[in-house]
């Protein structure tokens, strides 16, 4: 039997959330908190188990997100005040050359998005771009979309950055699986949408990009060694827990080892360890005082305070949809219909990212709407994880005047609003195409 009043809250959800976000201008933190007090009243929950219902969302989401995501942000600080990023940057361009440029750039923006945020990253390394651009001659797009390309998927498919972070917990992944699924599914992305698709773009626009001023470059610098050494730390071992805990070693590890790496492994202590590490290499040996290390991580929190508290009213969102059973009918419907979950996580996403523009959003709004189908579909681990960067591919999609992205990459690029339609948007769609076929061949193949 259809339930009208469920299908009646859940449209209204959807509908009152991009109102409120794309035309009425509220944050999308209070956005998500209105929208799941909404559908809790039209679909009926009773008033206090709908306030108790938010409560446990808020509460269940931010035990995990805000202590990775706060990690995390200070662990990209210390690694972007170290100039690493340009040395990373240097050293990629001497190995390749200024023929393949291009490959070391897509390289570079793969690594250095991992700790750091998209538009620092992006920042600090467009003064790289600009010295190619001037040294051969070429189009800035055959330098500039490449990096770009490197710093998207990183930033939307590879923990610790807080979207795939804030979705594998929403939607209960193990981050060791986003991790490496993460990478498996951005070699074809940024290879087709950096240097394949700069190829094309380079040969058809040219612009002249504005001088850069001084406060848009780094001081300092460090070894690119080191740089890739800390980056590593805590990906290898949030990875080494996960397949110590993979049904091929768990019978061959002794469970008091097993106990022992999963403590190692966790993302609490595997950030905390690279923390630790980055404030001493790349702090106090090189000279930095303990008050600027101080300020550095207390600056970098900022951002990640807004992210957190989104990502909690996701999960807000998310207990709303599973409590009224919204959750439990959008799932017999995709069912019924033979809609995979991770085509539904992808369009879901797709839907939220071209009609208000951010991504992080798209993301949140989607995990909080897939989460609750999991019961019902019974992904296996591996399948969850492929549904964080099904999610996240969707919500890459078709950049435009509505994402500040666009803005950023038109301003640094010196692109017309077509220009960057035809260059950077293309580039987005293609990441998120690129990422969902990947996707969906590793799902035909796994399962």
């Amino acid at each position: 039997m259809i339930n009208y009043q469920l299908i009646l809250a859940a449209g209204a959800g959807i509908f009152i959330l991009l109102i409120l976000i794309m035309m009425v201008r509220i944050h999308a933190f209070l956005a998500l908190l209105i929208t799941s007090l909404v559908v809790g009243i039209i679909a009926g929950l009773p008033p206090l188990d709908l306030i108790q219902s938010v409560q446990n969302g808020m509460a269940g989401t931010l035990g995990f997100v805000a202590t990775v995501v706060g990690l995390g942000s200070i662990f990209g600080a210390l690694l972007e005040h170290s100039g690493g990023a340009q040395a990373l940057a240097n050293y990629m361009l001497q190995k390749f050359g200024v023929k393949n440029a291009s490959w070391s750039m897509v390289i570079t923006g793969f690594l250095v998005a991992i700790p750091v945020f998209f538009d620092v990253a992006f920042i600090i390394l467009i003064p790289v771009v600009y010295a190619l651009k001037k040294q051969s001659g070429k189009s800035i797009l055959l330098y500039g979309i490449p990096l770009l390309a490197g710093l998207a998927i990183t930033h939307a498919f590879i923990p610790p950055t807080p979207g795939p972070v804030a979705v594998a917990d929403i939607v209960g992944a193990d981050l060791g699986w986003v991790i490496l699924f993460g990478f498996i599914t951005g070699i074809p992305a940024a290879i087709v949408s950096g240097p394949l698709f700069a190829q094309f773009i380079a040969k058809r626009i040219d612009a002249d990009p504005p001088e850069l001023t001084e406060n848009e470059t780094s001081s300092l610098s460090t070894s690119p060694f080191a740089i890739i050494a800390i980056i590593s730390i805590p990906i290898l071992l949030i990875l080494m827990n996960t397949f110590a805990n993979s049904p091929l070693l768990t019978n061959h590890i002794p469970d008091s080892l097993r106990s022992w790496l999963g403590f190692v492994g966790h993302p609490f202590t595997a950030l905390i360890l690279a923390n630790m590490v980055a404030w001493y290499f790349l702090g106090i040996r090189k000279g930095q005082t303990p008050k600027v290390l101080m300020e550095i991580s207390t600056k970098s929190l900022a951002p990640a305070g807004v992210i957190i508290l989104i990502t909690g009213a996701g999960g807000a969102f998310k207990q709303v949809l599973i409590d009224t059973e919204i959750g439990k009918m959008i799932a017999n419907s995709m069912q019924a219909m033979d809609v995979p979950l991770l085509v539904f996580g992808f369009l879901i996403a797709a839907i939220v990212r071209i009609l208000q523009g951010s991504s992080t959003v798209a993301m949140i709004t989607a995990a909080g709407m897939s989460a609750p189908l999991i019961a019902a579909f019974g992904p296996s681990e591996i399948q969850k994880s492929l549904l964080v960067i099904s999610i996240a591919s969707g919500a890459s999609i078709l950049s435009h005047f509505n994402d500040s992205g666009f803005w950023l990459v038109s301003r640094y690029f010196g692109l017309s609003e077509k220009q960057t339609l035809k260059s950077w948007t293309v580039m987005t769609t293609l990441i998120a195409l690129v990422g969902l076929a990947t996707i969906l061949s590793i799902n035909l193949v796994l399962s």
